[in-house]
Parts: C-alpha cells; structure tokens; sequence
C-alpha cells in the first residue's frame, strides 16, 4: 500500500518546528505582525468558505431531521459532557491548559470538507452531511465562544463573553455572510478554484498555529512539558472512541438506514480545525497558553482523519462499491 504524505500535518510540524527556532518573529509586537495578520487570516478563511458554500447543496440535504439533531446534539452538547466527564475522571493527570485545551476541543463545530468526502467514499447520505456540516459551522460561531464562557466560569476563571461574541460575528460571520452574498459572482470561480481556495485556508491555519506557539515559547509556557504532548494523544484517542459508539449507538436507536447513520457518524465524531483555531485566536486572544491550548485540536485532526479514512475504505466495500 502506498502512502501519501499529509501536507497539511507536515505543515503543523513545521510550523511548531519554526516556532521553536524563530520565535520572536510571530509572537506579539514581533515582525509577522500577528495582531492584524491574524484576524485579517480569519475572515479570508470564512470568506472564502462563504464563496464556497452551496445553498442548493444544504437545501437538498435539510429534509432529514432526525439525522440534524443527532449531529448537531452530538456536536454542542454530547462531546462538551464527555470531556467533562473525561476530565473529572482524569482529575490532576491533565494540566489547567491542556484541560481548557480539551474543552475548547469539544466546543468547536464539526468539520466541513473532511466530513462530506468520506462520507461520499462510504456511501453515506451526501446531501445529509453537507447540510449538517455546513450548520455546525454556522451554529459554532456563537456556540462556542458561550460554551468555553461557561465552562471558564464554572472553574473559576472569567472570559469577556460580550466581546469574544462580537468578535466573532466581526471577524468570522460577516466575511461567511458576505461571501455568500458574492456567491452570484464568485460561484463559478470558487468551483474551478478548489485547490486554490483549500491552499489558502490551510495557509492561513499554519500561519495562526505558528504565532501561537511562538507566543507560548518567547513566555516560556512549554517549559518542562514533555507529558501534555502524551496526555493529548492518549485523552484525543479515548474522547474520539467514546464519541464515535455514543453516535453509532444514537443512529441505530433511531433506527437510521445505512446512509444516514454514516453521515451521523461521520459528521458527529469530527471536529474543525479549519474553524476551530481561527476561534481559539480569538477566543483566547493574548493568552500566552494559546499552544497548549490548540494541542488537544491538533492532534484530534489527523486522528480523526485516518481513523475515519480507514472506516470508509472498509464500509465503501461492505457496500461493494
């Protein structure tokens, strides 16, 4: 079997490898300006994904509701409860930072691209994980910012909600909004454009994730924690398991056909790098643990990513394609 090189992971390595060695470029007041840079990364991102996003494609997958509320539920209620319960059990094993980390990870939306493609490859219900998808993306730009804001105050910590909620709606929902008004437009450019458009949101990710580590390294954060790199692998694979049988059990107590409990699952287990470090930018903004904080995401992402990838090579020749 020949493998193929995950440019997108290389590129997080990389970015955190650069971190390490030109650090104070992408911290705050550095060269790479990461204050606007960001942010102005940020909205090309939701722009782009509102070029990108298909009304038609949403409206034809709206019809199955049940399906909707087991992804959706899963997404913003089930995953925060496991990671509580996760956490609560793991009691001082996981650092404060890393334990927000793994919050933060629970809180974010379901992926996009990652989600609709596999659930094509094992011939799920197509229409069904767009529209569901696309929603957790549109719900989690308010949902998640009052998710970590509750959970900080439960803790003891506090988070400016009003703020962090405007944020959001300046910097992600408007540049999704205006992006779809200019679908008219840009419709058929996005289409011939997709490697174009995957290259630049990617670009821009790596570049956020470098000046958050870069942040944490000129503050000294990661000193001595050599463990929280395995505690994020081993918390990302037991959360990923506990919420890929919560989902599978939830699709067949609804008694879902075939196609529709693939798309659940699918859809329900992951979460969004693409959105979800963008929010952590500013959600966190000048949070020196903003590294720590990501790790939980970050290695979540290329988990789910083959995990799932082996599942639909298996489910897409149970199905004899």
């Amino acid at each position: 079997m020949k493998w193929k090189i995950d440019w997108f992971l290389a590129g997080m390595i990389t970015a955190v490898a650069l971190a390490r060695v030109f650090p104070h470029a992408g911290a705050p007041g550095g060269a790479l300006h990461p204050e606007l840079v960001n942010k102005i990364g940020i909205a090309l991102i939701f722009f782009l994904n509102g070029v990108s996003m298909s009304f038609a494609a949403m409206k034809a997958g709206a019809l199955r509701l049940p399906v909707h509320l087991v992804v959706q539920a899963t997404t913003f209620v089930i995953f925060p409860l496991v990671g509580m319960i996760l956490l609560a059990a793991a009691g001082g094993w996981v650092s404060p930072e890393l334990a927000v980390g793994f919050f933060f990870l629970c809180a974010v939306p379901s992926t996009v691209s990652s989600s609709v493609a596999m659930t094509a490859a094992a011939r799920g219900n197509v229409p069904a994980a767009v529209f569901n998808a696309t929603l957790s993306s549109v719900i989690g730009i308010l949902a998640t910012p009052l998710l970590i804001g509750w959970r900080l105050h439960t803790t003891g910590a506090e988070m400016p909600a009003g703020s962090v909620v405007m944020d959001m709606v300046i910097w992600l929902l408007l540049p999704l909004v205006i992006g779809q008004l200019s679908r008219p437009l840009l419709a058929g450019w996005a289409l011939a454009n997709k490697k174009l458009i995957h290259g630049v949101d990617r670009g821009a990710i790596l570049f956020i994730i470098y000046t958050s580590f870069c942040d944490s390294i000129v503050r000294g954060i990661w000193s001595g924690r050599g463990a929280t790199v395995v505690a994020a692998v081993v918390g990302s694979l037991v959360l990923f398991w506990m919420i890929f049988g919560i989902v599978g059990a939830l699709a067949r107590a609804a008694g879902f056909n075939e196609g529709d409990r693939i798309a659940a699952i699918f859809c329900g287990s992951k979460k969004s790098i693409v959105a979800g470090v963008p929010m952590a930018q500013l959600i966190f903004a000048g949070d020196p643990r903003l590294g720590i904080i990501l790790l939980p995401l970050m290695v979540y992402h290329p988990l789910q990513l083959v995990i799932c990838g082996a599942l639909a090579g298996r489910w897409a020749k149970r199905a004899g394609i």
